[in-house]
């Protein structure tokens, strides 16, 4: 796994010719001392259990208080809402990013190197691959929190009713989610989510694609490949057959249609399992979690998420928003605040702590199901091809956009995943990258 992940980050970690604003951008003084004295930190994020976090550490912490304000998921608004207060100069000290949309935020010089604080002995203490996906440039940009493999929910009480196997590939899902709609014509076996295309590039990471691939200073991108073409044709079979609802993600609908029984699956990551069991507290133990259907039935998995804490350009706080990031992210008394509020099942990028997340999750709403263990595997079983390009938002605010005009007989998955390459080609030739696709 190691050796696989090396590869990412020579991807990754490679491009500061093609991405020569990132060494070139980000304000604050590196030289920052610990803080010495009562300071206060104001911190952005959304991520389930936040408020815990942020209330065990001021109750523990004399030195620093941290200001707290939930903001939207990052592809609903949150990231715009971070944007708009960086250009406006009054931006908070952290915010969580994800790292698909970290590289963006390094170019644009929203954020603050933190290498100075996030020494080699901290990120020691975490994943390598994580720690790969917040180094750009050279510079280390955010403090990781968690990985995100994907994961699939389901309701086993009604795939036992309508006697469904739990899939292991993909063209076993067709065929259960054929199954689940001739036992009740209401009910689908999952949700294609139009507001969200952060969970198809998963998908497509899982399948193998490669999108963006930086090779000395020029970009290369390509949507088109075979392993993309494949995810695109089989979801879009699954929308002309009508075999899973088309919802925005966590919406009224969705979520209604979770609870009516008309949704009895959930394709999304090992943050998922706190999310149901916030969300769906009725349904204690009629849920299940399987790994993620694979092209060949071997372990796969792309990241869907995975959450980073960074600095903005602006903060005179960068050490007392580091210190508090580390110990959200690599103290126990920080992962279990977190995860002792029951909404929250992340996955720690700080491997010894897991042990510690899988105490402190209550998976009796999984009937005792051992999910640390599913998600170590799917961790394990993560593509290592994959990287993140400088224009995420560009490139997932298009395909969000052309994925709510799909339509039957209309546009469909593949106009918007093009209208996404040749908006990201676009945006990167604008910002004077060489770029090739």
């Amino acid at each position: 796994m190691t050796r696989s992940w090396s590869r990412t980050s020579r991807v990754i970690a490679g491009t500061a010719t093609a991405l020569a604003v990132l060494t070139a951008c980000g304000g604050g003084d590196d030289t920052a001392n610990k803080p010495s004295g009562p300071v206060t930190i104001t911190f952005w994020g959304w991520a389930k259990g936040s408020k815990d976090v942020v209330d065990a550490f001021n109750a523990s912490h004399t030195d620093i208080r941290v200001k707290f304000e939930e903001i939207p998921s990052g592809t609903a608004g949150g990231y715009a809402k971070v944007s708009n207060a960086v250009k406006a100069g009054n931006a908070p000290d952290l915010v969580s990013i994800e790292y698909s949309s970290l590289p963006e935020f390094v170019s644009s010089g929203a954020l603050q190197d933190i290498g100075g604080e996030f020494t080699e002995a901290d990120r020691a203490k975490l994943l390598p691959q994580t720690v790969e996906l917040t180094t750009l440039g050279g510079k280390s940009w955010a403090v990781p929190f968690d990985a995100a493999p994907q994961a699939f929910f389901y309701r086993k009480d009604l795939f036992a009713k309508y006697k469904v196997q739990v899939p292991t590939t993909w063209d076993e899902f067709r065929k259960a989610a054929e199954q689940v709609k001739k036992a009740d014509a209401k009910a689908r076996i999952g949700t294609f989510f139009p507001d969200d295309p952060t969970t198809f590039e998963a998908m497509a990471w899982q399948a193998g694609a490669q999108w963006f691939k930086a090779e000395n200073d020029t970009w290369k991108i390509d949507t088109t490949d075979a392993a993309t073409t494949r995810v695109t044709d089989y979801w879009q079979g699954l929308l002309d057959a009508g075999l899973v609802h088309k919802n925005a993600s966590f919406s009224p609908e969705w979520t209604g249609s979770l609870k009516n029984g008309t949704t009895i699956g959930y394709l999304g990551a090992s943050w998922g399992a706190g999310v149901l069991k916030g969300t769906l507290p009725e349904q204690n133990g009629k849920w299940a979690v399987a790994p993620m259907p694979s092209w060949d039935g071997k372990p796969a998995s792309g990241m869907l998420g995975g959450t980073s804490f960074a600095v903005t350009k602006d903060s005179g706080q960068k050490a007392a928003a580091v210190t508090f990031a580390e110990w959200m992210s690599t103290t126990e008394d920080g992962v279990k605040a977190r995860i002792a509020s029951g909404t929250s099942s992340a996955f720690p990028a700080a491997a010894a702590l897991r042990p510690v997340a899988k105490k402190a999750f209550d998976a009796s709403y999984y009937g005792g199901q051992d999910i640390y263990a599913l998600f170590e595997a799917a961790g394990a079983s993560i593509g290592p091809n994959w990287a993140w390009g400088p224009t995420t938002g560009t490139t997932n605010t298009t395909i969000k956009d052309n994925f709510g005009k799909i339509t039957q007989g209309g546009p469909g998955i593949a106009d918007a995943v093009k209208a996404g390459h040749d908006a990201t080609v676009a945006e990167l030739t604008k910002r004077g990258l060489k770029v090739e696709g």
